[in-house]
């Protein structure tokens, strides 16, 4: 892997920055994932960790070693094109550092300025807010096309994720879509009709609960690449095919092996 400098179009992508109100809810995850599903279909996609305080992005790709990082690009160091790395799935990234004095260093105004930068051939840009209404959190609401608020179906993440869509509203963004995480058929928790209607917005994908997300973290791959059929990766994919706007085809062995009751998830939470 190494860094990309070249640049060549003066186009710019489409811009989503994931966001959620509280820490934990998946939302790192979830701009992994997508970011590599999307880059898997062809789309040229790049994602960027803008969370400079709890940064783990890298650490989920397994390129925390990396010389170059939005931190520097950040702390005014180094060019944001030195900061960006492909991989082999095809997705680009722009990590952020996981230092202390990294942070201590970075200034998030420069933000902005360094996405302005990024005109390199890209079609979608998906930014890893931090979560929370920080100032550090508020400027990738504000850059962004539109905003997809990361959530679990628990009271206190929606709690604090309309806060999170009062904030991007306030800023001049706007909320494109809810990503329920970790869902599951327990009575006790939300169903996806409620947290759309305690948000006021679309719930656009339901990421069910599975242990291979996590797996697949502690091995350093996206779970779209490494169980690309378990039920969270098919939803991923599902959700990156809906965002690029193409025909997703599930695998003919889910419909076959899911049984009464993946049936009866699919019927409760939608995928």
């Amino acid at each position: 892997m190494e860094p990309i400098t070249s640049v060549t179009s003066t186009s710019g992508p489409r811009v989503l920055t994931i966001a959620s109100g509280k820490g934990g809810t998946g939302k790192t995850s979830t701009t992994v994932n997508l970011g590599t599903a999307l880059a898997l279909i062809g789309k040229k996609t790049m994602i960027l960790d803008a969370d400079i305080a709890m940064a783990n992005m890298a650490l989920h790709l397994g390129i925390e070693k990396s010389p170059t990082t939005l931190h520097d690009v950040l702390a005014g160091t180094a060019d944001i094109r030195d900061a960006v790395y492909e991989l082999e799935s095809g997705l680009k990234v722009v990590p952020c550092g996981v230092s202390l004095s990294g942070f201590e260093q970075s200034d998030p105004e420069r933000l902005g300025k360094a996405l302005e930068e990024l005109t390199q051939e890209i079609e979608f840009l998906l930014i890893d807010a931090p979560a929370g209404i920080s100032k550090d959190g508020v400027i990738p609401l504000a850059v962004s096309d539109e905003v997809l608020l990361v959530v679990n179906p628990e009271i206190s993440s929606l709690a604090d994720a309309l806060k999170t869509k009062m904030v991007t509203e306030m800023v001049g963004s706007h909320v494109g879509g809810v990503v329920l995480n970790r869902a599951s058929i327990d009575k006790t928790e939300l169903s996806k009709r409620e947290v759309g209607s305690i948000l006021a917005s679309e719930v656009i994908a339901a990421i069910p609960e599975d242990a291979e997300v996590r797996r697949s973290a502690a091995f350093k791959q996206p779970v779209v690449i490494r169980k690309k059929d378990s039920p969270a990766a098919v939803a991923l994919r599902k959700l990156a095919a809906d965002i690029a706007g193409e025909t997703f085809t599930e695998p003919e062995s889910r419909g076959k092996q899911e049984g009464f009751v993946g049936r009866f998830v699919r019927s409760i939470f939608g995928g």
